[in-house]
């Protein structure tokens, strides 16, 4: 008969292949969106679609299961392992329910999909993305109907990325929300906009990926354990223990389009990197949730890095990188520059003020879509009306439009875009409590010392991976639960102060 110990070490020893599996699978992914060709994409999917069905015949395997009965019926388990079993026992619930047919399915649909949107999107070709998006959309609810403990189908999937919130409660904080962002985006697009000509010129790609490398190695980006190549749209992804690899892109007329994708790309990986040593390949090696990832994103791309402090410390630099395109610039004009506020059309190249309407409309037609109350086919049209009403904008193409975002022509058509908004809700309360605990910190940036920040954020964020839920880890780090009034108050003070308005 195994002792307690081996059967733990048993669970450990199948939790790390799964996590080695789900890692191989990343790779697939990396290499799909970075280097493979384009002919060997049908080929790509028939690999992913075999790892997927591996992937969950091993974590459906049955003799996994009755370890974990096993070790639930103990009573000598510490916090950090009823933890671990906790979160392995809803992995194991939700794979079990999951038909393996439907799981390799989904794989291989979602392959084809991102490689046509690949195409589409540059052709505004959404004619040839409804049907495949149609299919996302059975697959999306048949997977949730596989948890009846969820009466709307949206919190299946949410459940799955940012535990403990549901789609009503989301939805309550985002029209809140709303409406506060609102007259703060109508007022500062009302005031005279900074000088930006100097954006238009052309600054030179391996130039603009070096200044960007220099900044996030001074971060704290550790490029022994990771990389940065090009992709159409910028991701983080973990290819293994200590493999955190980024993704950026490039516009020649834009420095700080990549720039900031860096930035934003090497929040999540210091996040992946500052893990616990004992936690990876266990239950507990990710982050808490995607809020709380996208908290840190958001952190290093915006609250550090569209700075004051910032553009002091690196404008003398980022003008000797572009001596002749930059000469007539200044520090402040740089700063200013990096947080005007725009009505636009693209989320990814959305500012702060208006980000988190851009979210929060996609989040309201996923569950258009969801409920069934929108068809796919009426999409396009129901994108246009939301953006006219939300941003008072219509978008000139598709591709600007419907087809800009990868997320919902890459997995299932829900549980994705709220954490982008709960991520700066987030942001803005840990880089509060942050502050309280440095009141050096902007002295610090202006020099680039990153090394406090980032130091007080592995302390308190990253080395806990998912030992506590995101509300847990929230309240541990700031001292309160979530909310949205230091996020709005960094907003009111930084745009009143750069706008000169009283916000």
């Amino acid at each position: 008969m195994s002792t307690p110990d081996q059967t733990w070490q048993a669970f450990l020893a199948h939790y790390r292949e799964l996590s080695d599996l789900r890692d191989m699978a990343s790779l697939l992914g990396w290499d799909q969106s970075t280097y493979q060709p384009e002919a060997a994409a049908e080929g790509r999917s028939r690999q992913q679609a075999l790892l997927s069905r591996l992937q969950h015949a091993h974590a459906t395997d049955a003799a996994y299961g009755r370890t974990l009965d096993a070790l639930e019926s103990r009573s000598d388990l510490d916090p950090v392992q009823t933890r671990m079993l906790a979160l392995a026992r809803k992995d194991f619930e939700r794979n079990t329910r999951l038909p393996a047919a439907l799981v390799g399915e989904m794989a291989e649909h979602w392959g084809r999909s991102y490689a046509a949107w690949t195409r589409a999107r540059p052709e505004n070709d959404w004619a040839g993305m409804v049907p495949l998006l149609e299919r996302s959309l059975d697959l999306t609810l048949q997977a949730a109907g596989h948890f009846p403990q969820f009466a709307d189908p949206h919190d299946a999937h949410i459940d799955e990325s940012d535990e403990g919130m549901s789609a009503e409660a989301i939805a309550a904080v985002f029209a809140d929300l709303q409406r506060e962002l609102v007259p703060l985006v109508q007022a500062v697009t009302a005031a005279p906009e900074p000088r930006t000509d100097f954006i238009g010129r052309e600054y030179p790609a391996q130039q603009q990926l070096a200044f960007g490398e220099k900044v996030i190695r001074d971060y704290g980006y550790d490029f022994n354990s990771g990389r940065q190549d090009l992709t159409h749209h910028p991701f983080m992804t973990r290819l293994g223990d200590h493999d955190i690899r980024i993704t950026t892109r490039v516009q020649l007329s834009d420095p700080t389009d990549a720039l900031y994708s860096t930035l934003h790309e090497s929040g999540h990986a210091m996040y992946e990197q500052g893990i616990a040593a004992p936690y990876l390949g266990t239950p507990l090696g990710g982050g808490a949730s995607s809020g709380v990832h996208e908290s840190q994103s958001r952190l290093w791309e915006n609250l550090v890095g569209r700075s004051r402090a910032f553009w002091e410390a690196y404008g003398a630099e980022f003008r000797a990188t572009f001596p002749e395109q930059l000469a007539d610039v200044t520090d402040d004009e740089l700063y200013r520059a990096s947080n005007v506020v725009r009505r636009s059309l693209i989320r990814t190249d959305a500012d702060e003020l208006t980000y988190n309407l851009h979210v929060i409309l996609r989040f309201n037609l996923e569950r258009e879509l969801l409920s069934g109350r929108l068809a796919v086919r009426d999409l396009a049209d129901a994108w246009q009306s939301a953006y006219s009403d939300n941003l008072g904008l219509q978008s000139d193409t598709l591709g600007n439009g419907v087809l800009q975002d990868v997320h919902w022509f890459f997995g299932p058509v829900a549980g994705a875009f709220q954490g982008y908004t709960l991520g700066n809700l987030m942001s803005g309360q840990i880089y509060a409590a942050a502050r309280r605990a440095l009141p050096e910190l902007d002295a610090q940036i202006a020099r680039r010392e990153f090394g406090p920040l980032h130091g007080w954020l592995r302390e308190n964020i990253y080395q806990h991976g998912a030992l506590y839920s995101p509300a847990e880890l929230l309240e541990r780090a700031t001292g309160k639960p979530l909310g949205a009034e230091d996020y709005l108050a960094y907003l009111r003070g930084k745009y009143g102060e750069l706008y000169g308005l009283s916000l």
